[in-house]
C-alpha cells in the first residue's frame, strides 16, 4: 500500500556474487626453474546484506530500484595471492522489517534492531589455488577450484510499524483527529471516509519527559481481513502494538456491536491479536451530558475499560494517556 512516500510493501530481486577462481600457478624465478605450486586462492563474491536502520519509516527507497546484483570475487594470482573479496552490497530499511520468499511466502527474517545486519544472500566462496592440492605424489599440480556461485531469488519485503499502542477503529472515527491532539503528528484529516491511506506514528509526551509511540492505523471495515476496503493492507501493523486503543465515536448506532465486529476483524486476521491489552475510548464526548453518559455506559462491552474523551475539546484526554502509560508499564 502507497500513499505518497509511504511505502510497505514491495517485492526485489537479488543476486549475490560468484566467487573467484583459484589460480594454477608453478613458481619460476631465476636460478628456479621448478619452484613448485604457488597459485593463490579465489577471492569471496559479495553479500547482500540488509541493514537496520532507525531513522527510516517507509520502503520508499526500494520503489525505484528493486533489483540488486553483487559483484564477483577476484580471481586468485602468483605467490599465493589471494583474489580480493568483492564489495557487500547492503540495503538499509525501516525497523519492523519482514522478508520473506516471494514464491512460498515463508518468513525468512525480521529486522528490529538498529545496525542490525542480515545477511540476505551470501556471496560464492573462492576456489582454493593450486599449491592446496601439491602432495608427495603429485608435486605440481594443474588445477585449482573454480569459485562456488552465488545465488539469487525474489523476496517480498514488508514493512509492520513498531508502536506502543496501536489506534483501532472503524473510518471517520477521530483517530487522526486524537493523534494529532495527543502527538506532535499531523496527519491528514476530513469529513469522510479512509481519509488515512497511510499510517501515521505519533509520540506522546507523558509526565516527567517520559513518551511513547502511537500509531493511527487506518480505518477498519467489516470484511476487511478478507481484503474488503483497505483494512487488509494495515492489519499486519497491529501485530507489533503491545496495546490496542478501539477508538469508537460517541454518536454511533450501537457502540458494542461496532466494538465486537473490530474485534472480530482482528481475531479472523489473527488470533493472538485478541492477547494484547485493549482500550475503549469513546470519541466525540463533548456532545454528551452526564445523563447520556451513565446511559451509553450500561450498553457498552463487558471485559475493558472505557473512557469518554473528545479530541475538539480537549476532554478526558490527560486521563487517556496516563491509563495508556500504566498498560505499556
Amino acid at each position: 500500500m502507497t500513499e505518497g512516500n509511504f511505502v510497505d510493501y514491495i517485492k526485489i530481486y537479488a543476486s549475490s556474487g560468484k566467487g573467484g577462481r583459484g589460480s594454477v600457478h608453478l613458481h619460476r624465478e631465476k636460478y628456479i626453474t621448478k619452484g613448485g605450486p604457488d597459485g593463490g586462492d579465489g577471492g569471496r563474491g559479495g553479500h547482500i546484506i540488509l541493514r537496520g536502520d532507525k531513522s527510516m519509516w517507509t520502503l520508499f527507497h526500494l520503489k525505484f530500484k528493486r533489483h540488486f546484483r553483487a559483484e564477483p570475487g577476484g580471481d586468485g594470482s602468483a605467490s599465493r595471492s589471494t583474489g580480493h573479496d568483492a564489495k557487500d552490497i547492503i540495503v538499509p530499511v525501516p525497523l519492523g522489517t519482514i522478508i520473506r520468499d516471494a514464491d512460498t511466502d515463508e518468513i525468512l527474517y525480521e529486522v528490529s534492531e538498529h545496525d542490525q545486519n542480515i545477511i540476505l544472500l551470501q556471496g560464492g566462496k573462492g576456489g582454493l589455488g593450486n599449491w592446496h592440492f601439491k602432495s608427495s605424489t603429485n608435486q605440481a599440480p594443474r588445477y585449482a577450484q573454480p569459485g562456488i556461485d552465488g545465488v539469487d531469488g525474489w523476496f517480498r519485503i514488508e514493512l509492520k510499524l513498531l508502536a506502543d499502542v496501536g489506534l483501532v477503529g472503524f473510518p471517520n472515527a477521530g483517530k487522526s483527529t486524537l493523534l494529532s491532539v495527543i502527538t506532535a503528528a499531523k496527519p491528514k484529516i476530513a469529513d469522510y471516509a479512509f481519509t488515512t491511506l497511510k499510517p501515521n506514528l505519533g509520540i506522546v509526551e507523558h509526565r516527567n519527559h517520559k513518551s511513547f509511540v502511537v500509531a493511527d492505523i487506518p480505518g477498519i471495515i467489516e470484511g476487511a481481513a478478507e481484503g474488503k476496503g483497505l483494512g487488509h493492507y494495515f492489519l499486519r501493523h497491529i501485530e507489533r502494538n503491545s496495546t490496542l486503543l478501539f477508538l469508537i465515536p460517541a454518536d454511533s448506532d450501537d457502540i458494542k456491536k461496532e466494538y465486537e465486529i473490530l474485534l472480530n476483524e482482528l481475531r479472523k486476521h489473527n488470533p493472538e491479536l485478541l492477547d494484547k491489552d485493549r482500550l475503549l475510548a469513546i470519541s466525540k464526548s463533548d456532545m454528551l451530558d452526564d445523563e447520556l453518559k451513565e446511559e451509553i455506559k450500561k450498553e457498552l462491552p463487558k471485559g475493558i475499560d472505557a473512557l469518554f474523551i473528545s479530541s475538539v475539546a480537549q476532554l478526558g484526554l490527560q486521563e487517556l494517556k496516563d491509563k495508556l502509560w500504566d498498560m505499556l508499564n
